[in-house]
């Protein structure tokens, strides 16, 4: 493959160097931030030989192109455009110039949670592992593995320990994405967030036993009673004295001389912030997130299969626009305060149908260049990345991603109806039944066979009909 002439095609698709205000790569895409997307040919840019998609989103457009040849398309790109390699974040940053108001608040949300999202995944499949060891009546009758074979139950308590360690400390790591992403310092971050859950709190999951019996521990601060309580799991309390935080940090650098900012600035900003948390900003925002918690537990109580049938069909939908980031932080919430989900098991299932319907397009198509993307995309999609599959095969033909989103919300309908939760956050896709309740493992496997079945077919037959692949 001739790089530079691949590079010159794709400068030309986009609408010239003119056109290109910041660009970067990853592993297997071209990043760019755009000035106008509008003039882009996408029809003469999915042409070309080194193109296997592409797609719009977050404010940048991203065009995939492989491991391993994404960076010798991207130097001569770079190149012959005549301007500077870029880094993501310079990217972000240009392209976060186009959003409104609300595309900026939820790319502040993913780019909080993304960079924990591998520790918490991760968390999630050994979480899966335990439920293995420990789920009753998996491969015995009413017994776990550790019931029957005791001399199991220390590792699986090691697993549990090292697994559930990102959910007990689960403030630290938003604290310290939080703060780095406001401009602070992430180390302040991290003592905030573990601050909210120190071992001589009240823990928030015990808190409601202990009103009840009206033992929650106070502080008297001068006649003043607040509850010592902790925010294991919570999310809102710990953005917002992250984002508080971060304010007064950066002020106090700007009028603080620089030989005494190690002593003055750092221990000020987090002992006010940490009061302000105690005193305001936890227990307001700790009666925010019940109120979401309980209006969608409550929701989904009432009519669980028609709240199943809108979030598993318009789950796709939100992924083009980005605001899906916002549900990770809601099923975070979720697990935080009743320690399941009944949110994540239809994410997993409206990837998988996503990748079903590219499967079928790989499948129907005489074209080798489409059946490859449609292979590695609807991989991709079963691993929980749907981007490439979304924007590169279904939306494409539109039909693929009508029938998928159909698809997963009939197995949502189906498995909101069944009342299947997840005790952790996995892997949005196949591998996801490791974190779901093992009693509710056979109705999600019904809900993964209808994504698979359903779009897969459906697809396959209607593309044949229509022979435009």
């Amino acid at each position: 493959m001739n790089h530079k002439k691949q590079a010159e095609l794709i400068l030309e698709a986009i609408g010239g160097k003119e056109n290109i205000n910041a660009a970067t790569h990853c592993v297997t895409r071209l990043r760019l931030a755009l000035n106008d997307e509008g003039i882009v040919d996408e029809e003469k840019l999915n042409d070309i030989e080194a193109v296997k998609g592409s797609f719009s989103t977050n404010g940048q457009f991203q065009i995939v192109i492989g491991q391993g040849t994404v960076d010798k398309v991207y130097k001569e790109l770079v190149a012959i455009a005549g301007i500077d390699e870029s880094s993501k974040e310079e990217v972000k940053e240009a392209s976060a110039k186009k959003m409104n108001p609300l595309q900026r608040g939820i790319k502040t949300l993913a780019d909080i949670f993304i960079p924990i999202l591998p520790a918490i995944v991760t968390a999630g499949l050994l979480l899966g592992i335990n439920n293995i060891l420990t789920g009753p009546g998996i491969f015995f009758d009413e017994e776990s593995i550790i019931d029957v074979y005791p001399q199991w139950e220390g590792l699986a308590n090691m697993i549990f320990i090292i697994a559930n360690t990102a959910f007990a400390f689960l403030p630290g790591l938003i604290g310290w994405s939080a703060v780095k992403r406001f401009g602070g310092n992430p180390l302040l971050g991290i003592v905030l967030g573990l601050a909210l859950v120190h071992p001589e709190l009240l823990s928030a999951w015990e808190y409601g036993d202990a009103v009840d019996e009206g033992s929650v521990p106070i502080w008297n601060l001068f006649g003043w009673e607040i509850d010592k309580i902790g925010y294991q799991g919570q999310v809102l309390p710990v953005l917002v004295a992250a984002w508080v935080m971060t304010k007064i940090e950066l002020f106090m650098q700007k009028r603080t001389p620089d030989a005494i900012q190690l002593l003055v600035v750092a221990p000020v900003a987090l002992l006010v912030t940490g009061f302000l948390t105690f005193i305001l900003i936890g227990p307001v925002t700790f009666a925010i997130g019940n109120f979401i918690t309980d209006g969608l537990v409550g929701i989904f109580d009432a009519a669980s299969a028609l709240g199943g049938f809108i979030y598993g069909g318009l789950y796709g939908v939100m992924v083009i626009t980005g605001m899906h980031h916002t549900f990770l932080a809601v099923d975070i919430q979720l697990i935080g305060s009743t320690e399941t989900t009944f949110l994540w098991p239809m994410l997993a299932l409206s990837n998988i149908a996503q990748g079903s319907a590219a499967f079928a397009i790989m499948l129907a198509s005489r074209d080798e260049k489409l059946k490859g993307l449609g292979l590695s995309s609807g991989i991709s999609a079963w691993l929980g990345v749907t981007e490439p599959a979304l924007f590169g095969v279904n939306l494409r033909f539109k039909y693929p991603f009508v029938i998928a989103i159909s698809s997963s919300a009939i197995a949502g309908l189906y498995i909101a109806s069944q009342g299947v939760l997840a005790n952790s956050i996995g892997v949005g896709g196949v591998p996801g039944i490791f974190s779901i309740v093992t009693e509710y493992w056979f109705d999600f496997i019904i809900g993964m066979v209808i994504v698979i079945v359903l779009p897969t077919a459906a697809t396959y037959l209607y593309a044949k009909r229509k022979r435009d692949v």
